[in-house]
């Protein structure tokens, strides 16, 4: 058995608004990302830089149907390791979206990593809706003390 992790919400603006806040980098880097080589796209790879970590993640993005969906590897390689955005419009224009990423092993590993990534999903979800609906980036200087205890 396979894990999955998953989050989700309702972000009170319109689908476009929501979907080009996740693909365009001079966008997500107001909520999530500090930069970004270059704009979601299918069959194109970008790299993220997190202000809180060094490193420069590979993201390979994989399905891109606007305003609809959004899927990407961001596994580094690993098999199986996709995350799946789904977007739904709601009757009052605002926007339900969802994440799925899979997939983990149902094992002590799997187990903490599934919980990680939820929380992550949960985290970017939440920065999303605040950087949309009123300009705030939750993150900023939100994980500064991760530097400090790696």
């Amino acid at each position: 058995m396979k894990l999955t992790a998953k989050a989700t919400i309702q972000i009170q603006k319109p689908i476009n608004s929501v979907f080009e806040a996740i693909i365009d980098p001079t966008k997500m880097n107001q909520y999530f990302i500090e930069s970004s080589t270059g704009k979601l796209e299918t069959d194109k790879t970008v790299e993220w830089k997190f202000t809180e970590f060094d490193e420069l993640y590979p993201v390979v993005g994989k399905i891109i149907r606007k305003d609809e969906y959004i899927s990407f590897d961001w596994s580094g390689g690993k098999q199986n390791m996709l995350v799946e955005i789904v977007f739904e419009k709601q009757t009052d224009d605002s926007t339900v979206v969802k994440i799925v990423e899979h997939e983990m092993n149902d094992d002590e590993a799997g187990i903490k990593q599934v919980i990680g990534q939820t929380e992550g999903w949960a985290n970017f979800l939440a920065s999303l809706k605040a950087y949309l609906e009123y300009g705030i980036n939750l993150r900023k200087g939100a994980f500064d003390f991760y530097k400090t205890t790696k």
